[in-house]
């Protein structure tokens, strides 16, 4: 009888994502016996360095968590330090905080869908390689990066770690003539991601459409980003102040990014845009509820490579809302809400580019905070993804070993995982036994 072979497969560098990780798969007799999607960042402690801070630092400091989403932990932190200081914003307010991530929106997702997710499905290595046999739709989509950063430029003060945003509102507001002077830009940007989508709809999609638990915020009146109640497609939905009753968070030996579970079974769960556009395609602008109309042939849509073209009807609506608030916009004034320090607990969920994220903070009389809650939607979808590759790796068993994490690589890339907010390189080792 002859001995189990062992086969391994390593990955030097897993392209195309944020931050550092590794897969360890293990196969006996074609059973997949482990996957282990392994993230050795190291920590970076950000809960227990804000313990002691001033409230009005949080922003700031929360910003540095990501240079990609870093209004997610903004909007999130502020959202859930006006909870625990009774601060009611104007709506004023809320629409420009609307528009400031409608800018992450179109930077992100654009960055993700042609620089990241678009080359996997042209065998390309890289953008920079995409751009030579689609050089238009490359400098098509950096074209909308740009003007998605100009927004948070105008907005936050700068694009990369914005410093304008504070708890109450912004520390200055902008000019109507300077938000109008992006017009012309996302007027030209709304055809543009249009255009892009339906590029991105002929892209030949691999199957794997295994059911999943989606969950994200939903709105009554709008596409979610900051304000909604948390949506299941197995479960009744939940206000946002019952999240911790109900998501836990457990230690892995695998991993320095906590797992997050759901329920009493502890389950995984899949956040993302597939998952917002699940629960909210009929609060999408008309430009991209269009599309979705015209392009999205099945439906409930949750074949995880269709993620990119859910991310490219984002970016329509991101630019179409962009567009329909700078055009109903008059001078704030003032750009804040002033507020008293309390003892208080205030909690919040936003959608980021890559899912709900959650923050809670406790704070004192003298304005400190005194503990946090920072749950990234990265950590959250790690679980899925371990269970997404162990249902996606029996249809790949009889290729190549190069293959095999090639095809990994993509169904990873497809979650647009930022890895250092859960906690690029990523070393895959396949046994085969």
């Amino acid at each position: 009888m002859s001995s189990p072979k062992t086969r391994k497969i390593t990955v030097g560098a897993l392209t195309r994502v944020e931050g550092e990780g590794a897969l360890h798969v293990r196969v006996c007799d074609d059973r997949i016996e482990d996957v282990r999607l392994s993230i050795y960042e190291p920590p970076r402690f950000f809960e227990s360095f804000l313990r002691g801070r001033a409230i009005e630092e949080v922003p700031d400091i929360t910003a540095r968590i990501c240079g990609i989403c870093p209004i997610a932990y903004q909007m999130t932190s502020v959202h859930a330090l006006e909870k625990a200081l009774g601060v009611r914003i104007t709506p004023e307010i809320r629409q420009l905080r609307r528009l400031l991530y409608c800018g992450e929106w179109i930077e992100s997702h654009v960055l993700h869908i042609y620089m990241l997710n678009a080359p996997d499905f042209f065998d390309s290595d890289s953008g920079i390689e995409l751009a030579k046999q689609y050089p238009d739709e490359v400098n098509r989509g950096l074209r909308m990066k740009k003007i998605g950063n100009r927004v948070l430029e105008i907005l936050g003060g700068r694009a990369i770690h914005p410093i304008n945003v504070r708890v109450g509102g912004f520390y200055k507001a902008p000019s109507v003539g300077e938000l109008t002077s992006l017009l012309p830009e996302l007027q030209w940007g709304l055809e543009a991601a249009i255009e892009s989508a339906r590029w991105v709809a002929g892209f030949d999609f691999p199957e794997f459409d295994s059911p999943v638990e989606l969950v994200a915020l939903q709105h009554p009146d709008e596409y979610p980003m900051n304000e909604g109640r948390i949506a299941s497609n197995q479960r009744n939905p939940i206000d946002v102040d019952d999240y911790e009753q109900h998501f836990t968070e457990t230690h892995v030996a695998h991993s320095t990014a906590l797992h997050s579970h759901l329920g009493d079974e502890q389950s995984s769960y899949f956040l993302g845009p597939l998952a917002r556009l699940y629960f909210n395609h009929e609060r999408l602008l008309p430009p991209a509820r269009r599309l979705v109309e015209q392009l999205c042939h099945t439906w409930p849509m949750t074949n995880r490579f269709h993620a990119i073209l859910a991310r490219s009807i984002e970016v329509v609506h991101a630019f179409a809302e962009a567009i329909e608030i700078i055009q109903g916009y008059s001078t704030l004034s003032p750009p804040s809400i002033t507020y008293q320090h309390q003892d208080a607990t205030g909690c919040a969920a936003t959608e980021a580019p890559r899912g709900m994220i959650y923050h809670r903070y406790q704070i004192t009389a003298s304005g400190e905070v005194q503990a946090s809650k920072i749950v990234p939607p990265t950590s959250q979808n790690q679980k899925q993804i371990e269970s997404d590759l162990r249902g996606f790796l029996p249809s790949l068993l009889e290729r190549s070993d190069s293959e095999v994490a090639r095809e990994c690589e993509k169904l990873i890339r497809t979650y647009d995982p930022c890895i250092s907010c859960s906690t690029h390189f990523l070393k895959l080792t396949l046994e085969r036994l």
